[in-house]
């Protein structure tokens, strides 16, 4: 048993100044500020020298407020979704719930110049890190070296992996599984929704009750089944690492 004289070496999570939050999340510091005194964002921890410290959670939120926005809510519209939310949802949570918000908006890219990269990432980067965030999806190189194709929805996933290690053949080999599996699982839902839904509303164009319906669940379809994937895949993740894991520990 933990004594008061004992230091605690659980690991904490990492913090980051009011700048170093602004810069990862690619808004200025004016920006956070202002969602806090919208009371948006929760405020810092003051530690010493009055100095406010920012979290992980801290950095998902501002992530989720950001896609709303771009989503094209309302500030008044965000903190009702906010206000909706558990309160003590994790960064993770807030991340998904992020990917779920971006999974029905249009794709976008963007370019950036690597100097830019590394100021939304919050750190150096590598010859070897671009290599691997190319390798996750997140960027794309050019004919300019120093210039790239980045999907901003993924920049963050990517650089919390750079630490991970996992060399680069297992994470172009977990990408190709992936976009296997969620390409087969498009493939059959849109074929469901083909012969189920969309087919007999053809045959039933006419009923407005049932327009109503479709346009209901055309708006509605999208988010529900990313939704209910990442949930899925959530589950059977876990299973199948406590059972892997769990005989590991036996054998």
């Amino acid at each position: 048993m933990a004594t008061g004289t004992e230091a605690d070496t659980s690991p904490q999570p990492p913090t980051f100044t009011v700048d170093e939050l602004a810069a990862r999340a690619g808004v200025t510091v004016r920006t956070v500020r202002f969602y806090g005194t919208k009371g948006l964002l929760p405020p810092p921890v003051i530690g010493p020298r009055r100095v406010g410290h920012y979290g992980p959670g801290h950095l998902s939120r501002l992530a989720l407020i950001e896609e709303l926005q771009r989503q094209g809510m309302t500030l008044a519209a965000i903190e009702r979704y906010l206000e909706q939310l558990p309160p003590d949802l994790s960064a993770q949570d807030l991340a998904i719930h992020r990917a779920l918000v971006a999974s029905w908006a249009p794709e976008s890219a963007e370019e950036i110049t690597r100097r830019e990269l590394e100021r939304r990432a919050g750190r150096p980067l590598t010859d070897e890190d671009v290599e691997r965030l190319a390798a996750m999806g997140v960027l794309d190189r050019g004919p300019d070296p120093e210039v790239f194709r980045l999907d901003g929805t993924l920049l963050r996933l990517g650089v919390e992996l750079l630490d991970v290690p996992i060399a680069h053949e297992t994470i172009l080999a977990s990408r190709t599984v992936l976009l296997e599996h969620a390409r087969a699982a498009a493939q059959e839902l849109s074929r469901l929704f083909r012969d189920e839904v969309w087919n007999p509303y053809r045959e039933r164009a006419s009923d407005p009750d049932h327009l109503a319906a479709m346009k209901s669940l055309s708006a509605h379809m999208q988010p529900m089944v990313v939704q209910a994937l990442v949930t899925a895949f959530q589950r059977s993740l876990r299973e199948e690492l406590r059972a892997a894991f769990g005989q590991a520990k036996q054998d």
